[in-house]
């Protein structure tokens, strides 16, 4: 047989390159995992660092390496000395209470609000909803001058009700989240109801509040979280030893054993433990609600 040659050649084609993809696409791969890991590693290292520092004793912490092994896994003893020296169950038991309080006060704000806004027409409501962003972008800082004299005026300076008062009405987040839910909830709803005679509250708490269980669970658990972890307005506005939430009791329990990092340490897994422990029982929720809110 003869090739072909002339117009009648059919060139063969050329191979393509699957080395070139395979090797990007395994190194994208790897860059991702490798991200993945070094992210992962940042955040588990100082805890890691903290509970082996917490098990070691007093004799341990001048030789040890922070990440070498404890020679005994089961000593307890500082968190012992941590719970009880640090007043642990006070600052509990406070840190409960603002915790109950402002995080029921953010979500029946925070859901009225949203609801108010999306379902009724009144003046200047876009003009509401710019200045809900524009306070949302302000630093807190910035205001605390003025804010300090509000609540000073007030008479709920050094109690209980000063942080929860503030939690309550500085959380411009946690109406998004809600608002973002109740557009996706049918207006049809809302008319059935007033043709059977519901008012504007009973539609609100008999059929708004059950659709938004997504979104109350989300702002729940990230309201309570970061009241957990604050520092700045307890410290602030709660200067008395009696009133210490978990955050400044910690702070405070650091004068007396301020060379003694492995009682430190106990203090500070005592701290991290229960939002540890409910963030990862109830994470699902979270991004559940994210995504719902993202994406009705």
């Amino acid at each position: 047989m003869t090739a072909l040659t002339g117009p009648a050649a059919v060139k063969a084609p050329r191979p393509r390159s699957g080395g070139t993809r395979s090797l990007r696409g395994a190194t994208a791969v790897f860059l991702k995992y490798l991200s993945l890991v070094l992210a992962s590693a940042v955040v588990l290292i100082p805890l890691l660092a903290i509970l082996l520092t917490s098990l070691r004793t007093a004799k341990e912490m001048g030789s040890a390496n922070p990440l070498s092994a404890p020679h005994h896994w089961l000593n307890f003893h500082n968190y012992v000395t941590a719970f009880n020296d640090g007043h642990m169950m006070r600052a509990l038991w406070n840190t409960s209470f603002i915790l109950f309080f402002s995080v029921l006060g953010t979500v029946l704000i925070g859901s009225m609000t949203a609801y108010a806004i999306d379902r009724f027409h009144f003046p200047f409501k876009r003009l509401i909803l710019g200045l809900f962003l524009i306070a949302s972008l302000v630093p807190s800082v910035t205001t605390q001058v003025a804010t300090y004299q509000i609540v000073n005026n007030l008479g709920a300076m050094d109690t209980r009700w000063a942080p929860i008062m503030l939690y309550m009405g500085t959380d411009i987040v946690s109406i998004y989240i809600f608002l973002q839910f109740i557009r996706s909830i049918p207006v049809s709803l809302d008319e059935a109801a007033r043709l059977d005679g519901a008012n504007s509250f009973t539609i609100y708490w008999r059929i708004i509040v059950p659709l938004l269980k997504p979104a109350i669970a989300t702002v729940v658990i990230i309201k309570g979280v970061a009241i957990y972890n604050d520092f700045y307005i307890p410290f602030l506005y709660m200067p008395d030893d009696n009133l210490g939430t978990i955050s400044t009791s910690l702070f405070r329990f650091k004068g007396p054993y301020g060379a003694h990092w492995e009682v430190i340490s106990a203090g500070a897994a005592l701290v991290i433990i229960p939002s540890l422990v409910v963030f990862l029982a109830l994470q699902r929720f979270i991004y559940n609600g994210f995504a719902s809110g993202a994406t009705k």
